[in-house]
C-alpha cells in the first residue's frame, strides 16, 4: 500500500508523517534498536491512514537518524522529545492517540499522563521499567550501592545509570486512557504478569499472540499484529 509520506525534522528530531492531513493522528513511539520506520510502524500506518487517521513517527535519541549524537536515549530525554512532538502534533489534528512498541510505550506513558488522548495501542509493552533495571542488575551481579557509586555500569546488554533508575524507582506509571495491550506469549523482557497486572489495574484490554515474542518480527507476528490493529483502531 502506497501513502503519503512527509519527511519532517521537528526541534532536530527526524520524523515522517504518513497519510494526508487529518484531524485524528497517531503519535508513534518505536521501541529500543528500531527506528521511525521500522515495520511495526509501516503497518500501523497503513492500518491507520485506512481510517482516516494520519501517523506522527519519529526517531529517540541514538536511533534512526540521530545514531551517533551525543544526546542518549533515557527517560529524561525521551519525555523531553515526546513533549515536542506532542506540541506539533497538537497544531496539525483535533484528536490525538498514541502507539507505543516495547519501551517506547513506556515513554508515551511518561510523557502523556497529562494529556488528553483518545486511545492508546500499546506492543509489548513496558510497563515496569524499575522492575526491568533490576532484573538486568541482578543478571549481572550489580548491587544498587555499587551502581549509585559508579554511577553508570557498562553490561554486554545495556549500560545501567544511576540516575535513570532513580527516575524510574520515583516515578511509577500511573495511566489513565482508554488502552489497548498485546503482548506475546513468549515475551521474555516484559514479563507477561507485570503486563496482565498493568491491564487490570488500569482497566486495559489484554490479548496474548500463542507463541508470540517481545519483538515482533516474524511473518506470522506481523500479521497477527496488523489484524489486532484492524479490530482495535477506532473507525
Amino acid at each position: 500500500m502506497k501513502m503519503k509520506q512527509q519527511q519532517l525534522e521537528l526541534c532536530g528530531i527526524p520524523a515522517i508523517l504518513w497519510g494526508a492531513d487529518t484531524e485524528r493522528l497517531f503519535i508513534a513511539v518505536h521501541g529500543d534498536q528500531s527506528h521511525k520506520a521500522d515495520d511495526v510502524i509501516r503497518i500501523l500506518a497503513e492500518e491507520a491512514v485506512k481510517k482516516g487517521y494520519g501517523v506522527l513517527s519519529f526517531d529517540l535519541p541514538e536511533h534512526g537518524g540521530r545514531k551517533g549524537e551525543a544526546r542518549i536515549c533515557n527517560v529524561r530525554n525521551c519525555v523531553e522529545d515526546l513533549g515536542k512532538i506532542m506540541k506539533y502534533a497538537r497544531g496539525l489534528s483535533k484528536e490525538i492517540n498514541l502507539f507505543g512498541c516495547s519501551v517506547g510505550a513506556y515513554f508515551g506513558m511518561m510523557a502523556y499522563k497529562g494529556e488528553r488522548l483518545t486511545q492508546a495501542l500499546f506492543l509489548s509493552p513496558v510497563v515496569d521499567m524499575k522492575r526491568i533495571i533490576e532484573n538486568m542488575m541482578r543478571w549481572f551481579d550489580v548491587s544498587g550501592e555499587r551502581l549509585e557509586r559508579e554511577g553508570e555500569i557498562q553490561t554486554p546488554v545495556k549500560t545501567l545509570y544511576w540516575d535513570y533508575y532513580q527516575y524510574v524507582a520515583q516515578n511509577p506509571v500511573e495511566w489513565d486512557k482508554p488502552t489497548a495491550l498485546l503482548c506475546g506469549e513468549k515475551d521474555d523482557i516484559s514479563e507477561f504478569e507485570k503486563v496482565r497486572e498493568f491491564a487490570e489495574r488500569f482497566k486495559a484490554s489484554l490479548i496474548v499472540m500463542e507463541g508470540g515474542e517481545h519483538y515482533f518480527h516474524t511473518e506470522e507476528q506481523l500479521g497477527y499484529f496488523r489484524g489486532w490493529l484492524e479490530r482495535h483502531i477506532e473507525p
